[in-house]
């Protein structure tokens, strides 16, 4: 039924992804496309300890590249990352939302315009509001939205942005994503 997943994350995103990402098994039957906030900084390193650590493919996205499932894409630094209309990455380089390019909410609202109710949107940990209204689009066209708990995250701003905006699915801890996740995709 699902096709895709979204994360978004800001400060204190590395460790919120690394206590997710490596508990999807490696049958994985979605795509997971990933912006994490890091400015101008490669995302090298973490894209190797990521693949030392998990059972997908992860990856810096490529402008044009398909889309494929049991594959992790990150948005390369300085680009936003969009799903276009053929299942296909598009990078961008156009104005910074939130401050932030690349933006969650930009490859979260391009994602929901094209797998609509296929599509699990999930915003983690961050420190402005980057996310929350792309999430609220997620929810509009049918998707399933998560949110990190903003008592125990390390910087609550992000998710409780997303819980002022709109009702999710599920509020939950970092370590209760995976296996919710796989429980949604049975």
């Amino acid at each position: 039924m699902y096709k895709a997943i979204v994360i978004g994350t800001s400060y204190g995103g590395l460790e919120a992804l690394k206590t997710i990402i490596p508990y999807f098994p490696k049958e994985f039957p979605l795509a997971i496309l990933i912006v994490l906030h890091i400015g101008d900084n490669k995302n090298n390193h973490f894209v190797n300890y990521l693949n030392n650590n998990c059972n997908l493919i992860v990856k810096e996205a490529e402008d044009k590249e398909i889309i494929k499932a049991g594959s992790i894409y990150f948005a390369p630094p300085n680009y936003h990352l969009l799903v276009d209309e053929s299942s296909q990455i598009a990078l961008s380089v156009d104005s910074k939302i939130h401050h932030s390019r690349p933006s969650i909410d930009v490859l979260f609202e391009s994602a929901a315009w094209h797998y609509q109710n296929k599509l699990i949107g999930i915003l983690l940990t961050g420190l402005n509001q980057d996310g929350a209204s792309g999430l609220k689009e997620i929810q509009e066209f049918g998707g399933i939205t998560i949110v990190e708990n903003p008592n125990n995250a390390m910087a609550s701003i992000m998710p409780a942005a997303a819980i002022k905006l709109i009702k999710p699915d599920f509020i939950l801890e970092t370590d209760e994503i995976a296996s919710e996740i796989i429980k949604l995709i049975k």
